[in-house]
């Protein structure tokens, strides 16, 4: 049961704390972390639905 509730809270307070987490980033190397993760997103979907093409 545990290792159901730590992540939920871990992705919880990532969600929560999202902006922080980007301003802290974009000062710290002066870019964006939102394009980072839509990118990285839209190449996991990518691979999955490519996975069950195949």
């Amino acid at each position: 049961m545990i290792k159901f509730i730590i992540p939920a809270i871990a992705i919880f307070l990532l969600v929560l704390f999202w902006e922080k987490i980007n301003e802290t980033i974009y000062k710290r190397f002066n870019i964006k972390i939102n394009y980072i993760v839509a990118t990285i997103s839209v190449i996991i979907l990518g691979v999955i639905f490519a996975l069950l093409y195949f």
